[in-house]
């Protein structure tokens, strides 16, 4: 391996290209050496944006003996290939979320990193941060009871205020609307939190701006003992919104209503709302990737998350396609998007 890991990045199609750049740039042990992406243009900006070399040819970049990893940025529909392809060079890849369109292409990707081993994570930022290690803690605690009700919301203004690409509103390449791309933290929040997987998952979508994915999203996982998960997103949100409510048989906490607060209520909270101090945030997605890189390891966590991930976003889509509930366990392949 190089010292520091050489780092190239695969695709500004995303928004949050910009930033896994950023991050190979910043972080101590990698070094970002060159772009690619199949839109010439759009590369050879961001390869001057960063200083680094553009190469045209992907299977060119990939086969260079120096290149020790990549970020993927693609749109999603290409996820499978352009992974599968960095994956049989021996690149370790950090990937945008979603990890594939399909539950079977996610799992294979899965499979041909272990076999190949390299490390293979997926940025989901939101499992690391403060108020998520503050919920986890409360909930192993038991302070709560048992959990029957949750509901998580993000949502921001990317279709109000014009900065969301018209690009994110292609059904095959973005693969869905707000659900599939932004609402993937509230999903893998939302199954976090209930520590199981969902029975049945019932979605409904809107496209306020008319667009042909959906720019309003509302879900309603079903978990076991009929506990229920409700997570949202919408790119049509002024201004934009990350809330987090928890309601246990015992006690009740709430984040974001108002300010970056974790509130709790109820139980040994006692009668009044109370704010809970926030713990440090776990490294984040990208600094672990580089850990796994270095250590040899495999990130488990991360990768069931994604995995389960797509799964959910899959029944979503097939839901609110169908105009009913969908079995979780059964949503394998894209769903149509309205």
């Amino acid at each position: 391996m190089s010292h520091p890991l050489a780092v190239a990045a695969i695709g500004f199609w995303h928004v949050h290209a910009g930033d896994y750049a950023r991050a190979a740039e910043q972080h101590p042990d990698t070094a970002l050496v060159a772009v690619w992406d199949d839109d010439e243009q759009r590369g050879r900006a961001a390869a001057e944006e960063f200083g680094v070399e553009f190469v045209a040819d992907l299977d060119e970049l990939l086969a260079r003996p120096d290149l020790d990893g990549v970020t993927i940025t693609t749109s999603t529909d290409v996820h499978h290939d352009v992974i599968s392809r960095a994956v049989a060079a021996g690149k370790h890849v950090f990937t945008e979320k979603l990890l594939a369109p399909t539950v079977d292409e996610a799992e294979d990707l899965v499979h041909r990193a272990s076999a190949a081993g390299v490390a293979l994570v997926v940025s989901l930022p939101r499992l690391y941060d403060d108020y998520t290690v503050a919920i986890e803690r409360i909930l192993d605690e038991g302070s709560l009871g048992d959990l029957t009700y949750s509901r998580v919301r993000l949502a921001h203004d990317g279709w109000v205020a014009g900065w969301l690409p018209e690009r994110f509103a292609d059904p095959a390449e973005a693969t869905g609307g707000a659900l599939t791309d932004l609402g993937c933290h509230p999903a893998y929040l939302t199954r976090l939190y209930h520590r199981a997987e969902p029975l049945t998952v019932t979605a409904s979508y809107g496209s306020v701006t008319g667009r042909r994915v959906e720019d309003n999203a509302v879900v309603t996982a079903e978990f076991p003992g009929g506990r229920l998960g409700v997570f949202e997103a919408s790119v049509v949100t002024t201004p934009g919104a990350f809330t987090v409510e928890l309601r246990g048989t015992r006690a009740s906490v709430m984040f974001g209503f108002g300010g970056e607060r974790l509130l709790a209520k109820g139980g040994d909270f006692g009668d009044e709302w109370q704010e809970i101090p926030l713990p440090e945030s776990r490294p984040g997605a990208f600094a672990q990737w580089v850990q796994h890189i270095h250590d040899g390891t495999t990130a488990d966590d991360n990768l069931e998350h994604a995995v389960a991930l797509t799964r959910t976003v899959v029944a979503a889509n097939a839901s609110a396609e169908a105009g009913r509930a969908v079995a979780w366990s059964a949503a394998t392949a894209t769903a149509p998007v309205r």
